[in-house]
């Protein structure tokens, strides 16, 4: 325990500021989307301190912040709607947790490894490029659509582009200098001469913007053209006492257990918060300076376990977030102190001064936003898939424009349906290898088997059959090969009989000897044999 501990506080001068910027993004949007999502204002909190606080403590992952998801607010509001009542609605949640406790004890967090870099870096800078569109009509002023609604089609009806539009009719002067004053410090505590001041080295920018955000939103309160209205800043509940807080916490119906299509909602949230919630992982992980690897089967048993006491108090489905984590990682944050902390932080703030909270601009906050958008999605990113060739650019460019014209997880599914695609491409043309340099017209010419040979390669097989003039002789030879789809060996017996009609000199050689090896079973038993072989010569 005492180790545990000492890691936990090892790093505190870095994880408390950036603890503070997560907590000052997290509000908003814990908010915004259980607004989105046509649940309680507080319920959002709750999932928040419950993903900062428990999830975090149980977690692996040494920089992903969870707490409720903006990819889930859909499938909330439909559930909560047919379900018709919110407490129904909360026991889904606690069944969803235990669903994906099960998926972890199954082992299921490696299905997030199966993702290409493309696609998850496409994921990263997708976000980058919405958040930033998403933030613009929050620094006008212009605040129909909540924080947290990250879809194309938005919760106001709008849609992410047509928002900017209509915000230019509803300009606020106020918000707008409080989020042009905000940018202009954060850009400065940037810069190195910042940087190297000492005494502001603990003083996250994020925090000075916000202070100075409720400077002169106070200011401009006797402005008439600067004033804010109420619905330009934060909107957390505010309880009469303390015993009115702890009423706001809500509790499950177990009566509904009976109920089919509570299980169905709970399963569908499970999958779908367990497989954002690996891919926020794997983009967190590539994020990390230390580039540190997270135990992903313990991340879905934190996850469930969060999703089971965050719906037995009232409170969303949780996920890891890349918005939080991102800004995390950013900040400085270097253990999951940090988001345990955001968490303590939610907690205390909700508790003791909501009213405060309720002064900070989300102008300040959508400057904070900008930067932590533009960092996920850097121009020298794009320049670097770029580079890589079409086969990387692609499903990274593809990913990208379906986060921004659908939402989070389509627009990951059509970049894998293009990365998996130039795979089978890639296959399909690659059935064998054939070096031009080696073949002289009328002498024997060699077909050596690829390593994996499919059904997909079913056609080229044939094509190149077909191509042999009469008269060739040929070699096929399968002692490179791994594995030979039974149709291909099909192919080849019947092309036996056409050989023959067109006098061409067949000679098949080694086509036994592909078998479906599995080399990571294999390591994994040279390696236990060979430490115990060393155990026993060491007794």
């Amino acid at each position: 325990m005492s180790n545990i501990n000492t890691n936990f506080f090892a790093n505190l001068k870095y994880d408390l500021p950036a603890s503070i910027v997560v907590f000052l993004v997290a509000v908003p949007l814990c908010l915004g989307i259980a607004l989105a999502s046509g649940a309680p204002l507080f319920s959002g909190i709750i999932a928040g301190i419950v993903g900062g606080t428990v999830v975090a403590l149980l977690s692996g992952s040494p920089l992903g912040v969870s707490g409720p998801a903006a990819g889930l607010a859909v499938i909330v509001l439909t559930a909560i709607q047919e379900l018709g009542v919110f407490e129904v609605f909360l026991f889904a949640v606690v069944l969803a947790g235990i669903f994906q406790i099960i998926l972890g004890l199954l082992k299921a967090g490696v299905i997030g490894y199966y993702f290409p870099t493309s696609v998850i870096k496409g994921m990263l800078s997708g976000i980058g490029i919405i958040i930033i569109l998403k933030q613009i009509p929050h620094a006008f002023g212009y605040d129909d659509d909540p924080e947290g609604d990250f879809a194309f089609a938005q919760v106001d009806g709008h849609n992410t582009f047509n928002e900017l539009w209509y915000m230019l009719e509803s300009i606020s002067p106020g918000a707008l200098v409080i989020a042009g004053i905000s940018m202009v410090i954060l850009i400065l505590w940037e810069q190195p001469f910042i940087k190297g001041i000492s005494a502001l080295k603990l003083v996250q920018g994020p925090l000075v913007a916000v202070i100075i955000g409720i400077l002169l939103n106070i200011l401009f309160n006797n402005m008439e053209t600067l004033s804010l209205r109420t619905d330009q800043m934060v909107s957390i509940p505010v309880p009469d006492s303390l015993g009115g807080f702890f009423s706001q916490f809500t509790f499950p119906d177990f009566s509904q257990w009976n109920n089919s299509q509570v299980w169905i909602i709970a399963a569908t949230i499970a999958v779908v918060a367990s497989l954002e919630t690996l891919l926020c992982v794997e983009a967190t992980d590539k994020l990390d300076p230390q580039k540190r690897i997270t135990p992903t089967n313990r991340e879905l048993l934190a996850q469930g376990t969060g999703n089971m006491i965050s719906g037995l108090i009232g409170g969303l489905p949780i996920t890891q977030v890349i918005v939080r984590s991102s800004a995390n990682i950013q900040s400085g944050g270097k253990s999951k102190a940090s988001a345990f902390f955001h968490g303590i932080l939610l907690l205390g703030s909700a508790m003791a001064i909501p009213r405060i909270l309720n002064m900070i601009p989300l102008a300040s906050l959508a400057a904070i936003l900008f930067m932590v958008g533009y960092k996920l999605a850097k121009p020298a990113l794009f320049r670097q898939m770029y580079e890589r060739g079409k086969s990387e650019f692609i499903p990274f460019t593809v990913t990208i424009l379906g986060i921004i014209f659908t939402d989070l997880l389509t627009g990951i599914a059509m970049g894998m349906v293009v990365a998996v695609f130039h795979i089978l491409w890639k296959n399909y043309k690659m059935p064998y290898h054939f070096d031009p340099k080696d073949h002289v017209e009328g002498e024997l010419v060699k077909i050596e088997m690829a390593e994996n040979v499919s059904f997909l390669n079913k056609v080229s097989i044939m094509r190149t059959l077909q191509a042999l003039p009469d008269g060739a002789r040929v070699r096929i030879d399968g002692a490179k090969a791994k594995v030979i789809h039974p149709d291909i060996i099909e192919i080849i017996d019947d092309f036996r009989t056409n050989a023959e009609a067109r006098n061409i000199g067949l000679e098949v050689v080694n086509m036994n000897n592909a078998r479906i090896q599995d080399p990571v079973k294999e390591f994994d038993s040279a390696v236990a044999s060979r430490r115990n072989s060393n155990s026993n010569n060491s007794k």
